[in-house]
């Protein structure tokens, strides 16, 4: 470099770039235009400045042009940017090593800046002059040929002469003129190769614009060949913008390719990214559905109807309506995983069910993910055992089928084999000749469907109330699998398109959401969850949704479903289907019948305790930025916000008032850190004089201080030994089990039976049972002195009023009959039923008791109202057997009872009530 001087220069906004040789008109602003007219008069020669691409305010370009001030001309434009114009005429390169100093800079001013001269270095190298006079050549005879006016063609021939003679010393000042007459270089390439100083590396340079512009003509010229003037103006209008998206591509191939040989001075390195492209994007998403069309299996439904769909789709111009919906089905045909496609062999693996420890891993997955449950726990390991064993039972079917058309292959193969050497029994070998025949071909193609067989199972339905873990067992099963889940969620869905898809003669259709969940899985084989399936729409004039749940959810029949907007039979087989509801009141007869029913009744308070403890505590305080450190929960206020802040069957409301506890605490450890600066829980004293201080425990006493006042309280605990009163059991319509008081009272009548306290009919039909079976038996019981008595009217008229608390909340259902009936005896006789004994169970006219559901919550909820007798029907004993926790039967006393007499026994107690059961009684009728 030169010795460094101070020159002025002027700063070129962006896409200026004077490269020496070249020319260049630009506009300067009033103060800009009088510095540099100033400069002019001052001049005793030819004034020359220099020139730098401004590209920011903050930084110059590194390189510029020395240039020659050709002109200044003051213009009559009213703008202020416009006052003058300048030309000048560039020179040779310069170098500015300070590019920052004098910031901000403002494009088109005059400012000063040091410069540098770059020192020649010598004659340019042989191969690189003869690579660039061939590349340069080429181009001068593109653009000859593709220029239309005359006299810029004897332009570029009289440049090519120039170029064939002139001397290789003077070869880079030759590119510098050929590169400055291109108009159509990139800005990036300008700087660029105005950063060339060397000779060698101006000529590399100028190398390969000259080939990319080449190329480019040669790519224009071979698109503009190619359109027949004979076509409409539509196909005319595509064929154009095939003819621009096929030069950018070109442009953007060529810049990428010369941007990896370059150092990349005064270049961005900028990244490539997907949205630059749209139409290469185009050509990859066709080649991709081309190769998922070639992997389908040969003469399949899906393959058939993908080649016809391919061929209208190449036919139809891309300006058509027709071609994007052509377009639109056979993205969604191929991303349909196949069973049958080579595309999607790999991902249907069964190796996981091979693993001897499948089993136990599956029920290491549910203790992890689920506390209690152990009825569910045991079914969903019974199906994932049928699972296993139809996967395992299916390969060696498939073992044994391949071994017999090895040995059927060999045994047609062995005797059309020339001269066979037969051995005989006596030991003795003849050769026999046999003439030679045509080979035997054995199909050994895998029968279609063949690997459905070994994961069909029943199709499971979780029934029960929200919050008792139906999703996330789903969830379970998915992983102890390794298969992908997938949720689809029924709740009001009324149209049967949403299952089955729209008919592609509709506008905007599209497929249902049983073939969207299969695309986003990618594989054949996925867990799919059928969210609340109870609250699906009914019948209406969209069609049936629950209808055409049927053949989803049969394994006779899901093997072909047909969705409406694909039409091509898709196999569903190996799809594990599971179903969730809060009820089976509103499911259709038919859906129910080909589901198996898991119900899930809800936690016990111990239960909620460990998943408390073990779920939802751990995950408010990552929810919220605390540690465990941070906050502890005692026992008793942990049970405190189970029994009074909640009162349901699942764990959601109790994860709400964890998290309020949480949050609570949350406020409390920020104001301390605010406060004191010690962030650190491990630094907190634990007793402090100071006012402000952080207690981590959480005490029983503070929960209303931080929840409020409870929402629950425990009258049902504190409960009075009266006439007329009994303890039923019943559930509630959270799944929350509990006692409820009925209450009778005996009032001046007429011999009626008044019931209140919003009750359906057939608790209304319970109770007039009740009443109807206590008078039959009123002699019996000593309440009438003769049985042709009506105890209602003698010795005085009276009604009884019966009465349910909680008025506002509806009652319904038979359970209550048996209550009802203690109820009235009670009030009849006088007898008092103990507080401590509850009972439920239907009561027929011949005083038998029934059989009633709910066993698990009603034992729950009287165990945690302190009842230490419940009685319930003899048909229940199973239920109590199989769902009550052990420790909550050791607490209680279960009496089982067939009839109303051992019902009446078992409540007000061994002799309580008389009876007349040995008298014998002789009316006569002489």
């Amino acid at each position: 470099m030169a010795r460094p001087t101070l020159v002025p220069v002027l700063t070129l906004s962006q896409p200026l770039v004077l490269l020496p040789t070249a020319r260049l008109q630009t506009f300067l602003d009033e103060p800009a235009g009088l510095k540099l007219v100033e400069l002019v008069q001052r001049s005793d020669t030819q004034l020359v400045i220099g020139t730098v691409p401004c590209a920011s305010t903050s930084e110059v370009y590194s390189w510029g042009t020395g240039a020659r001030v050709v002109r200044v001309v003051r213009t009559v434009a009213k703008a202020s940017d416009k006052a003058f114009q300048v030309t000048l005429h560039g020179l040779s390169r310069l170098h500015y090593p300070d590019t920052q100093s004098g910031a901000p800079f403002s494009p088109n001013d005059l400012i000063e800046l040091t410069a540098e001269r770059p020192k020649s270095d010598g004659p340019p190298a042989t191969e690189a002059v003869a690579a660039f006079r061939a590349a340069a050549t080429k181009l001068l005879d593109h653009l000859a040929q593709d220029t239309n006016h005359q006299s810029r063609r004897d332009v570029y021939v009289k440049i090519s002469h120039m170029l064939e003679e002139v001397s290789d010393d003077r070869t880079p000042w030759m590119a510098d003129v050929i590169v400055a007459g291109i108009n159509k270089l990139d800005y990036q390439d300008k700087l660029a190769y105005l950063s060339a100083s060397a000779v060698n590396d101006r000529l590399q340079r100028a190398t390969e614009l000259f080939v990319k512009q080449a190329s480019i003509s040669e790519v224009t010229k071979k698109i503009a060949q190619s359109i027949d003037e004979s076509l409409s103006k539509q196909q005319k209008e595509f064929f154009l913008r095939q003819q621009l998206a096929a030069i950018q591509r070109e442009l953007q191939a060529l810049t990428r390719s010369s941007g990896s040989n370059q150092d990349g001075a005064g270049r961005p390195s900028n990244g490539v990214s997907e949205l630059d492209d749209p139409e290469q994007a185009e050509a990859e998403d066709m080649a991709d559905i081309r190769g998922k069309i070639e992997a389908m299996a040969k003469d399949s439904e899906e393959r058939k109807m993908a080649v016809r769909e391919w061929k209208r789709h190449q036919r139809i111009p891309a300006g058509s309506v027709e071609h994007g919906v052509i377009r639109n089905y056979l993205e969604w045909l191929t991303s349909i995983p196949w069973p049958s496609s080579s595309a999607y062999a790999s991902a249907s693996t069964s190796d996981k069910l091979r693993d001897r420890a499948f089993l136990d891993n599956a029920r290491k997955q549910l203790d992890e993910d689920h506390y209690g449950l152990e009825k569910i726990k045991k079914r969903l390991i019974e199906y994932l055992a049928v699972v296993r064993l139809k996967q395992l039972q299916a390969e060696r079917e498939a073992a044994l089928e391949a071994s017999a058309s090895s040995v059927l292959s060999r045994d047609l193969i062995a005797p059309h084999s020339e001269g066979a050497v037969v051995k005989g029994n006596q030991g003795k070998q003849e050769a026999a000749e046999v003439p030679s025949a045509e080979p035997v071909i054995i199909d050994r193609k895998p029968k279609r469907g063949a690997a459905s067989k070994a994961v069909k199972g029943p199709i499971l339905l979780f029934v029960g109330p929200p919050g008792t873990g139906k999703t996330s067992l789903g969830q379970s099963i998915a992983r102890a699998l390794d298969r992908p889940f997938q949720r689809i969620s029924l709740g009001g869905v009324r149209d049967e398109a949403e299952i089955r898809g729209h008919r592609r003669t509709y506008v905007a259709s599209g497929p249902g959401s049983i073939v969207q969940a299969l695309r986003k899985v990618g594989r054949p084989d996925p867990v799919i969850l059928l969210d609340e399936i109870d609250k699906i729409g009914q019948s209406n004039f969209h069609g049936d949704p629950a209808a055409a749940l049927l053949e989803v959810l049969d394994p006779e029949q899901n093997h072909s479903f047909n969705d409406h907007y694909i039409n091509v039979p898709i196999d569903l087989s190996q799809v594990l289907f599971i179903c969730t509801s809060n009820s089976l009141e509103t499911i259709s007869a038919p859906l129910l019948d080909r589901c198996e029913v898991v119900h899930l009744s809800g936690y016990t308070y111990d239960e909620k305790l460990h998943i408390a403890r073990k779920f939802l505590l751990p995950k408010q305080l990552r929810a919220n930025g605390l540690t465990p450190e941070h906050v502890t929960l005692t026992q008793p206020a942990l049970l405190r916000i189970a029994t009074h802040y909640t009162r349901e069957a699942g764990v959601r409301s109790l994860e709400r008032a964890i998290g309020a506890v949480v949050r609570y605490k949350a406020v409390e450890w920020a104001e301390y850190v605010d406060s004191s600066g010690n962030d650190d829980i491990a630094r907190v004293p634990s007793s402090s004089r100071s006012a402000k201080t952080y207690k981590k425990l959480v005490e029983e006493d503070e929960l209303e201080a931080i929840l409020g006042i409870a929402r629950w309280d425990e009258e049902e605990i504190h409960r009075e030994e009266r006439r007329g009163l009994v303890y039923g059991l019943v559930v509630t319509g959270m799944g929350e089990g509990g006692i409820l008081p009925i209450e009778t009272s005996a009032v001046p009548g007429s011999g009626q039976l008044k019931l209140t306290g919003s009750l359906g009919e057939v608790i209304k039909e319970s109770g007039e049972l009740a009443l109807s079976w206590v008078k039959s038996h009123a002699y019996d019981l000593f309440i009438t002195k003769l049985r042709s008595q009506d105890p209602l009217k003698v010795p005085d008229p009276i009604d009884i009023h019966l009465h349910l608390p909680s008025g506002a909340v509806k009652k319904d259902g038979p359970s209550a009959g048996i209550a009802m009936t203690c109820a009235f005896v009670s009030l009849l006789t006088g007898a008092c039923v103990p507080t401590n004994v509850a009972m439920t169970g239907e009561v027929t006219l011949r005083g038998r008791v029934g059989p009633v559901g709910g066993i698990k919550e009603k034992v729950l909820g009287a165990h945690r109202a302190q009842i230490t007798k419940i009685i319930l029907p003899w048909a229940n004993r199973k239920d109590v057997e199989h769902d009550v926790p052990p420790e909550v039967r050791a607490a209680m006393q279960f009496v089982f009872a067939r009839t109303m007499e051992e019902v009446l026994d078992a409540a007000f107690g061994k002799g309580v009530l008389t009876w007349r059961r040995d008298m014998v009684v002789m009316e006569s009728r002489l």
